[in-house]
């Protein structure tokens, strides 16, 4: 008999088990299995027809619930989103060949991670663009023409179109999963039925391609595109009371079972075989065993494996995930599986066995070597026997350990009390003194009075003077000769013994690793196409998926709206399980001999690949036209903003500069003011900003003392433009020594002056030389005859400069960095002073920008900024910090503070992560994973009902895997400080901070 059942006949069992009158298949009272069949598609065809909707629809609404209530709990949460999408539509903007990402519109990244899944197997993603719905669509029931199907197709079908042609980063899945959202209603929601939610998608589609396929082959017997994709056969073959059976059955998504199995092959032998299979291979006919095996007949193209990481806690009355490591290849060979291949399988499994029984018995002789003893304690026996020699040939003792302590009485007591005294029997057994001396019982033993003995078997000898240790009392020359013979004789064989075992044990693990690996066993290869993955707990978690692009040979992680490349090694860390709370819970695999499911596809007339809207039909190109203007719109009417507030602020900032010149002196700054004639024509945003006066008095001492320095060593040449030039040669060489010099970081010259910051980063000269002109030229070096003349001539000079000798744009783009680093330093040093102080709520975002601004610094070269590991090192603390207060605060039960301790998570906690994953370094990593697993360890506990539900409510965001970073609120406001008060006070800091290294110093 031929059924249709979808995810595999072990799922018949559950189907049959939720009939009133069930039908045990595994008792010895069993009827007839094509009667369980029967009865179980007889109960789910009067269900649909009773309500429309069949049970595995009901079973998926549960997802759709979840998704819809957390979406709708989203809208009503009071609390600020500190992460936001980022207002400016250029940080929106899709990269070049980048693949678009898919907004998560209130927990559904599992959408997501299948969507992309599919999106990505270009033969998939051009039947439902190129789609077209029947044109009797009248005739359809309504349940299947209005409620499911069709529109969720149109709305795929746009999805899909913006995913191939929009021209920004991420778009909105929001209109299908609306659709999904409507098809069925349930009170119950769980997240880890998104396998469920897979397989039901894949129906829809097949509903809809079936009515298609009927309308178009009338009178013949259509093909279904997603029924030659997604589903394969496989012929069960089994005994049921004795009585032998063989029926076909289609499958879609093949369920695995995890626990108790290490790599996908042990997961697949256990789900080929089921029962007492010997009866299978036996003649007798009234056998009362019953089991049976599944063999493919026919493998779909696209082969996905369900891997049921999810099992339910009778004890705890509660799902639970199960972490187990499962590890799957690349490349997977079906061949043992086929039909076909029958025999040869079962030959090969019954060698295995047989294998795998002298595997047990060779690893229990081995373990019986490994640990020896019939105690609690066990050794290796090679060591008992090493132990033993190095016992029997140390040197012999003439007392009993008691004796060798010093019986000096102490003040006020006696030594009779503390040590009895040695019995004759015990004094006999002494060790044999040299002639010439007797027993002294009153003293130690000395070491000159023993006779060293030469021990061959022992690996290493002791010191003569070390402490006294246990040793035999007496051993003769013959005694130790035997028994060094014997214990090394022992010790050899059992060391062969071991080796020769575990050789064996080596040779057989080859075996069969080897056992399908001739040729004629791999002619059906699989590569592995995706990887979905799931992280948290079975209550709560993130879902995202590798996959891998086969043109650019490389693998690409989806995460939501973020799309980043990626590699086998992150895959295999983030997949197999066992590490963190992350693992596989859905492979696919496609076949690797029919390249048409990811071909690109070409035109016929140019032979040119097809690429962006050039893919699209025509009704999608204008839809993705029209979407793409919208953007370019919010693109231009961003820019023209952006421009009038630009434009407002130069104003703004000539009409203070000016009102600031005529009301009162111009400060000096670090970059004194350009001479007047260039006022008019000076862009204002090449301006210095202007700095304290303090900073511009201790940079005319500086520049003084260089004149005068220079005015002593030159007396032979006397002229303004000769003094100058020796004065910028003189305040050159003291800078270049401070930038020479090694120092503690308390004393980074860098912040005393802008050149110190040039010359450790490298600037080109004319950079180096303007700079130390616009020094001298500053106005307020007018106060003498000598000075004032040096300035006329700076000025001089800069006004003849031409504009190609120096490139203003790069002049200011030095000067804007080192205005960065004072910033990020004054961040640097607010966060450490408040870090110290325990503020770490206050700490957090200076911490945070000074990081973020610092790595900006050092992506221009290593000099640009501060200690990269430095600062993460307290960033990172600071985070660790704030999680354990608020953990603490969830822990007192005080609604209060439960309230306060989920705020910080949520508002500063929480936004920060994605900070900390986007570069991946180990340390971020495992604090990352430590604030996660100090929340997801109250899933097992008791609490409070409104407690678990604002855990509940949490844990998704907490689990949230996006290294996507969005805008921030704004930086806190910095004070301003003068050169001399930064550089006393940032060296106060780090001078503090070396007194308590940090692991990132």
């Amino acid at each position: 008999m031929e059924g249709r059942v979808s995810v595999g006949f072990c799922f018949l069992f559950q189907l049959i088990a939720r009939q009133p009158d069930v039908i045990d298949l595994t008792g010895d009272d069993k009827d007839d299995l094509q009667r369980a069949i029967a009865l179980s598609l007889e109960e789910s065809s009067r269900a649909f027809r009773e309500t429309g909707i069949t049970d595995e629809e009901q079973a998926i609404s549960r997802v759709l619930e979840a998704s819809i209530a957390e979406n709708k709990a989203s809208l009503k949460r009071t609390h600020t989103e500190v992460w936001s999408d980022s207002p400016n539509p250029h940080d929106r903007k899709r990269m070049e060949n980048c693949p678009v990402g898919l907004k998560n519109v209130g927990n559904t990244c599992w959408f997501s991670a299948v969507i992309q899944s599919l999106f990505n197997l270009l033969e998939f993603q051009r039947l439902v663009l190129y789609y077209s719905p029947p044109a009797r669509v009248q005739d359809l029931p309504r349940n299947q023409k209005e409620h499911r199907n069709l529109p969720f197709m149109q709305e795929l079908r746009n999805l899909f179109s913006l995913m191939v042609g929009s021209k920004r980063k991420y778009v909105d899945p929001s209109r299908a999963v609306e659709i999904l959202k409507d098809a069925f209603k349930s009170s119950e929601s769980q997240q880890q039925d998104v396998s469920e939610f897979t397989h039901k998608l894949l129906d829809w589609l097949e509903d809809a391609f079936q009515m298609k396929a009927e309308e178009d082959r009338e009178g013949e017997k259509p093909k279904n595109p997603m029924v030659e994709l997604f589903y394969g056969r496989f012929q069960a073959v089994g005994v049921l009371e004795g009585k032998k059976f063989e029926n076909t059955e289609m499958f879609g998504q093949y369920p695995l079972q995890v626990n108790g199995f290490k790599d996908l092959h042990e997961c697949l032998e256990a789900a080929m075989i089921e029962g007492e299979i010997e009866s299978l291979h036996s003649s007798a006919e009234n056998s009362a065993k019953s089991g049976q095996e599944h063999w493919f007949t026919e493998l779909p193209p696209v082969l996905t494996f369900e891997l049921s990481r999810f099992e339910f806690n009778q004890a705890l009355g509660r799902p639970e995930k199960i972490h187990n490591k499962l590890e799957f290849p690349s490349m997977l060979y079906m061949d043992r599986y086929m039909d076909r291949n029958r025999e040869i399988t079962r030959i090969k499994r019954e060698e295995i066995r047989r294998l795998k029984e002298q595997l047990t018995l060779l690893q229990q002789r081995l373990e019986r070597y490994l640990s020896y003893g019939s105690g609690p304690k066990r050794f290796p026996l090679a060591d008992v026997l090493q132990y033993a020699m190095e016992f029997a040939s140390s040197k012999p003792v003439c007392t009993s350990p008691l004796e060798d302590i010093d019986t000096s009485a102490p003040p006020g007591g006696t030594t009779g009390q503390l040590m009895p005294a040695l019995s004759t029997a015990e004094q006999g057994t002494s060790c044999t003194l040299p002639e010439g001396l007797s027993p002294a019982p009153t003293q130690a033993p000395s070491t000159q009075q023993r006779v060293p003995i030469h021990k061959p078997f022992t690996q290493s000898r002791l010191p003569p003077d070390l402490p006294m240790h246990p040793a035999p009392r007496h051993i003769t020359e013959e005694e130790l000769r035997v028994l060094e013979g014997c214990l090394h004789r022992w010790r050899s064989e059992v060391e062969n013994d071991t080796h020769d075992l575990q050789g064996s044990i080596s040779r057989i693990h080859r075996t069969i690793e080897l056992m399908y690996s001739d040729k004629s066993m791999m002619q059906v290869p699989f590569r592995l196409h995706a990887v979905l993955v799931h992280e948290g707990q079975a209550n709560a978690g993130h879902y995202w998926a590798y996959i891998y692009d086969p043109h650019q040979q490389r693998w690409m992680k989806y995460n939501d709206i973020s799309v980043t490349k990626s590699s086998w090694e992150e895959l295999v860390r983030d997949s197999f399980g066992g590490y963190r709370n992350a693992s596989a819970y859905c492979l696919m695999y496609i076949n690797d001999k029919k390249p048409f499911l990811i071909e690109e596809e070409f035109d016929k007339e140019t032979g040119q690949m097809l690429s962006g809207l050039d893919k699209l039909p025509s009704d999608l190109k204008a839809y993705v036209k029209e979407d793409n203007g919208l953007f370019d719109k919010e693109i231009e009417e961003w820019d023209t903003l952006q421009a009038r507030k630009a434009q407002q602020e130069k104003l703004a900032l000539a009409a203070a500069t000016a009102a600031a010149e005529t009301t009162s002196p111009q400060p000096m700054s670090t970059e004194p003011s350009p001479p007047d004639s260039w006022g008019p024509q000076q862009d204002p945003e090449y301006m210095e900003q202007p700095s304290p006066t303090d900073d511009s008095k201790h940079l005319q001492e500086d520049t003084e003392r260089a004149i005068s320095k220079a005015a002593a060593e030159k007396q032979e040449e006397r002229s303004p433009e000769g003094l100058l030039t020796a004065a910028i040669k003189v305040e050159y060489t003291r800078l270049l020594r401070f930038a020479q010099e090694d120092t503690a970081p308390e004393n980074d010259y860098r912040l005393q002056h802008v050149i110190v910051y040039f010359i450790h980063n490298q600037a080109p000269k004319k950079i180096l030389e303007r700079t130390l002109l616009m020094q001298f030229a500053d106005r307020n070096l007018s106060f003498d005859e000598r000075c004032k003349s040096i300035m006329k001539v700076a000025r001089a000079k800069l006004d003849l400069v031409k504009p190609e000798e120096v490139n203003m744009e790069e002049y200011e783009m030095w000067h804007q960095d080192y205005r960065n680093f004072r910033e990020t330093t004054i961040f640097l040093m607010i966060g450490l002073e408040l870090f110290q102080k325990k503020c770490f709520v206050e700490a957090l975002m200076y911490l945070i920008y000074s990081y973020q601004y610092n790595r900006e610094l050092l992506v221009k070269g290593l000099y640009r900024g501060h200690n990269d590991a430095l600062i993460g090192h307290y960033r990172r603390e600071c985070l660790l910090k704030l999680n354990e207060n608020a953990a603490g605060m969830f822990e007192s039960g005080e609604e209060p503070e439960v309230c306060n301790g989920l705020s910080i998570m949520n508002e500063l906690v929480v936004p920060c992560i994605p900070l900390l994953l986007v570069h991946d370094t180990e340390k971020d990593l495992l604090a990352v994973e430590d604030m996660r697993n100090r929340w997801c360890s109250y899933l097992g506990q008791e609490m409070e009902p409104n407690l678990q539900e604002k855990l509940t409510d949490f844990l998704p965001k907490l689990l949230d895997c996006s290294t996507e970073i969005k805008s921030f609120h704004d930086p806190p406001k910095l004070p301003t400080y003068s050169t001399l008060e930064l550089v006393e006070r940032y060296g106060r800091v780090m001078a503090s901070l070396s007194r308590v290294p940090a692991d990132g110093r």
